[in-house]
């Protein structure tokens, strides 16, 4: 018996599937976006956009990114406070500063800055 939902069924039966979307960062990784000054860090990834249709559509036309692309959970940060933000991997750039992050949830997830990274508490780990 095969499950409607089996990749390789709906392949066989000529459903086009997504490209596969290769993540460039992982949890832990201190990143910035390329355009707006914050910087942050990587607390989830999705491997495509899994955010609300509204919150999409709120993206001006000319510089809305692609949802075929990984999409970051960051623990962020600018000049004037902390926030959580969700960035498409094409706005984001590795963040070579080796400062740490000012985010009061930082704690929680992760152990000390090193190398350009956080690293993820033994009780977060998969």
């Amino acid at each position: 018996m095969t499950r409607a939902s089996d990749p390789l069924d709906l392949a066989t039966a000529g459903v086009p599937l997504p490209p596969v979307a290769h993540a460039r960062f992982n949890l832990g990784d201190v990143v910035r976006h390329r355009v707006f000054d914050f910087r942050g860090v990587i607390f989830d990834i999705d491997p495509v956009f899994a955010n609300t249709d509204e919150w999409y559509e709120a993206i001006p036309e000319d510089v809305r990114p692609r949802k075929d692309q990984p999409f970051y959970h960051l623990l962020a940060e600018n000049a004037e406070s902390s926030y959580v933000a969700y960035v498409s991997q094409q706005n984001l750039v590795a963040d070579d500063s080796d400062e740490p992050v000012d985010h009061p949830a930082i704690g929680g997830l992760f152990e000390e800055l090193g190398g350009g990274r956080y690293k993820l508490k033994r009780e977060h780990r998969h």
